[in-house]
């Protein structure tokens, strides 16, 4: 579906353009062509290539989708792919956009996103001298708009963590439970992670030494958008290393309770046994037996019992056991 298809020049709009008139602007100088397409299907994609004279394995790829964050030189234009990743109550929902981009067009494919970047179209034409730089500074609009999108979700992740740790080091909640919230917040970051580690790759091809034509003047600005890559890849990896810490301390928690519950059991067993043995001597039918016919031979024996098993029962509640 087209969203917007919009011809500048000299960083100022001219107007909104058909499809078809595409190739007549491209002619024009100092002028470039942003088309922004979701979930388009094979005709309009192949309309596209024949306006832009797109590649066609660049084509196959922006058609097919599930392609990793990536980006591919075609003679004077680039292909990148960046995933668009938003989080929907507990559970992290991925998209992809494929951006073709050359001298004096930008064409965006949308999928599987509900993430649209009409607040990036109404930012650079507030804008006129940064758009001026062409299709370039519009490759780098669209991928820090995706990237500024991670600090929240990484921020959420971070607090949910946060919480998590509380509830296990505060007694709260099963530790079965907690355990599977850190395994969910592991997946979570596993998928941002995953957009943002080959992405960072990407995007380090596009500033300093040897870069792309399309990106010669807009270097620095790449650098920005590769040094916030850098940060929340540290991030990342700072909560998955605190995951990790956390599911290790939480069994190690389940451990310590089960042995303060054997503890508890063993202790009880050995009061109680006291009960048996003294109640399995006294209890033998023999004929000759001390105390047998002793007139307070049961209230001794009851005392004693009770004497001995209330001084297991101090000792093992001053050890910890109880």
């Amino acid at each position: 579906m087209l969203i917007n298809c919009v011809a500048y020049q000299e960083g100022k709009k001219l107007s909104d353009i058909p499809v078809e008139d595409i190739s007549e602007y491209l002619k024009q100088p100092d002028c470039f062509v942003w088309v922004a397409l979701r979930d388009p299907d094979a005709a309009e994609l192949a309309t596209m290539q024949e306006e832009f004279s797109l590649h066609e394995l660049a084509v196959e790829d922006a058609s097919s989708g599930h392609q990793r964050p990536k980006l591919e030189e075609y003679g004077d234009s680039v292909f990148a792919v960046v995933h668009t990743v938003n989080l929907n109550g507990d559970e992290m929902e991925s998209g992809e956009v494929a951006i073709f981009a050359g001298p004096n067009y930008v064409l965006s494919v949308r999928r599987d996103s509900t993430q649209g970047f009409l607040g990036v179209r109404a930012r650079t034409e507030r804008d006129p001298q940064m758009l001026k730089k062409g299709s370039g500074f519009v490759l780098y609009a669209l991928m820090d708009a995706v990237v500024d999108r991670y600090f929240p979700i990484v921020d959420k992740l971070e607090s949910d963590l946060e919480t998590i740790e509380d509830r296990i080091f505060g007694g709260q909640g099963a530790q079965r439970d907690n355990i599977e919230h850190l395994y969910d917040l592991k997946r979570n970051t596993l998928v941002l992670r995953h957009a943002v580690i080959p992405l960072m790759d990407a995007v380090g091809r596009l500033h300093g030494g040897r870069v792309p034509m399309v990106a010669c003047h807009t270097q620095e600005y790449f650098r920005d958008v590769h040094d916030h890559l850098l940060r929340i890849s540290g991030r990342l990896d700072t909560i998955r290393d605190t995951i990790a810490t956390a599911i290790q301390v939480t069994l190690s928690m389940v451990t310590i309770e089960e042995n303060d519950v054997n503890k508890k059991l063993a202790a009880y067993a050995a009061i109680f046994a006291v009960f048996t043995a003294f109640a399995g001597v006294w209890g033998m039918n023999f004929e000759f037996m001390p105390e047998l016919k002793w007139k307070y031979g049961y209230p001794t024996a009851i005392g004693w019992m009770i004497c001995v098993c209330g001084y297991m029962y101090y000792r093992f509640k001053k050890s910890g056991w109880l």
